[in-house]
């Protein structure tokens, strides 16, 4: 793949794709530090900022990607970020601060995204990876403990004991209790993950945010906040068909111990891995993209 050819935006172009930016993203960011001030938490939400190391001022914050170059006087306070330089009239990302550290990362980052890829979906996991995190757990160790289990303590163990568990997602499988591990259908570790990802998977899905920011200057803000609104969409579900009672905060649950709870879910999980789809397509292609910086 050749070297992206540089496109020049002008200075009310890019101020206006950069306001557009930080208004979309502080939808988000700014409830999340408001909670945070007041010391309150959000069972949905604050996983977006906790589980997922990114800033909520670098979410803000836009970056136009490898490849073009920023016009107009304004466009020297990128040089204050660092990774910037002047170049063609304009300011532009440094492609030469592209070291090997980010190559490595893109080039894992590309493998996993592949693998998912040329799987087809499979959605018969419906979510039960939640119930299995609390499964035999003593109440004052349940993750959200503050949040009344809906069928309690009893009843949710009698689900994951009822069911088969099929997490193939090992970030999800790793807090599984002791006593719901063995109950897995499959055994993922970290060494084993791409031979287990698959699109169909809710964390496999938002983890394509993760995916985008980890290579943050060097992905257009536009793609990695396309990715984190479908993380955050998909975070809603996953809570939603969890065993926790959330209908103080507005959300219906997803009964997913019964049958049309399961199609609920079924349904909503095949909608969002054909929304991944293209943003899975987009990341493998930024991706290899970046790789031939290193070339």
């Amino acid at each position: 793949m050749s070297r992206p050819e540089r496109t020049w935006l002008a200075e009310d172009t890019w101020r206006e794709r950069e306001r557009a930016h930080a208004g979309r993203m502080r939808r988000w960011t700014l409830p999340y530090l408001e909670r945070r001030s007041r010391g309150e938490r959000h069972p949905v939400y604050d996983f977006l900022f906790q589980y997922y190391r990114h800033r909520p001022s670098h979410l803000e914050r836009w970056q136009p990607g490898p490849g073009v170059v920023l016009g107009g006087p304004g466009a020297r306070e990128f040089l204050a970020r660092g990774g910037y330089r002047e170049a063609d009239g304009g300011v532009v990302l440094d492609e030469s601060a592209f070291t090997e550290k980010h190559a490595r990362t893109a080039r894992s980052t590309l493998a996993l995204l592949r693998a998912t890829a040329a799987r087809k979906p499979r959605l018969n996991c419906f979510g039960l990876h939640e119930w299995a995190m609390v499964h035999r757990q003593p109440a004052r160790e349940i993750r959200h403990g503050r949040l009344r289990l809906r069928l309690g303590t009893a009843g949710t163990d009698s689900v994951v004991e009822a069911h088969e568990i099929r997490c193939g997602h090992y970030d999800a499988f790793r807090f599984f209790t002791g006593a719901a591990r063995p109950r897995n259908e499959l055994q993922p570790t970290r060494a084993t993950q791409a031979e287990h990802e698959q699109p169909g998977c809710l964390h496999a899905n938002m983890d394509l945010y993760r995916a985008a920011y980890k290579l943050d200057p060097f992905v257009p803000a536009e793609l990695v906040a396309d990715c984190f609104e479908l993380a955050a969409e998909i975070r809603e579900l996953d809570m939603r068909a969890s065993p926790y009672d959330l209908t103080e905060l507005g959300y219906a649950p997803v009964a997913v111990e019964t049958g049309a709870g399961r199609a609920e879910y079924v349904r909503a999980q095949a909608g969002f891995a054909r929304r991944a789809e293209p943003l899975r397509a987009r990341l493998m292609a930024h991706c290899a993209s970046l790789l031939t910086l290193r070339e």
